[in-house]
């Protein structure tokens, strides 16, 4: 059963800074920060998948990927090269030695605004995460 609850304008952007962008509803980051287990039904994200579907996993599980890989983002327009490293846990691990559940969470935490890392990030072969999918 879903219910609807209003919260004002602070609240909504402090539940938005909170969440990982493409993956997170206002319902999943309160069920994180309240210590609840991820619901059995979670609503699909803004781009119609599941959060589970965000995860690296089923890449790794099938050897599309592998523990240990490292990934790239090229940004040509701004002259930058940044480098994530695939955890066996399905999470990536960025230079600065942050973790991040999803591509685009990692895109995102270097870009400073959403990202989808899985257009974003590419293998060092130049193989696009989007096409291992």
């Amino acid at each position: 059963m879903s219910r609807t609850i209003r919260v004002d304008d602070d609240v909504f952007a402090e539940l938005q800074s909170r969440a990982e962008p493409f993956v997170d509803t206002p319902n999943s980051t309160l069920r994180k920060l309240l210590g609840l287990p991820p619901s059995e039904t979670s609503a699909p994200n803004p781009a119609g998948t599941s959060q589970r579907d965000q995860s690296l996993i089923p890449l790794l599980a099938d050897g599309r990927l592998g523990a240990g890989q490292r990934l790239v983002w090229k940004r040509r327009n701004l002259k930058q090269e940044h480098h994530a490293v695939v955890l066996s846990t399905g999470e990536l691990r960025l230079d600065d030695g942050s973790v991040h559940s999803t591509p685009s969470g990692a895109a995102t935490m270097i870009a400073g605004n959403q990202q989808n890392g899985w257009k974003a990030w590419t293998t060092e072969d130049g193989v696009p995460l989007k096409e291992l999918r």
